[in-house]
């Protein structure tokens, strides 16, 4: 397993691109995030590109831990769905 430490490597627009794919982008948002609540973006998310670009350059944005195996990602403290990797 590999570790990425975002705050030090953070991700481009185009590597948060192909890790989202077809999903949906709300869910790589983190809720606890101050960004997120002081844009209210529960209420008013952002557009796609948006929100990838505001990931980009906020990593802490980044809802984590984002675990990927064998093609499957899984976000945050998700006990099921790293159970099923």
């Amino acid at each position: 397993m590999d570790f990425h430490d975002l705050s030090k490597d953070r991700l481009t627009a185009d590597d948060l691109e192909k890790l989202i794919g077809d999903r949906d982008h709300r869910d790589f948002l983190n809720t606890r995030n101050e960004l997120y609540r002081a844009k209210n973006m529960k209420e008013n998310p952002p557009s796609r590109a948006e929100a990838i670009r505001m990931m980009a350059k906020e990593p802490n944005l980044i809802r984590r831990p984002v675990i990927l195996a064998g093609g499957r990602v899984v976000l945050g403290f998700d006990e099921e769905g790293i159970a099923r990797l």
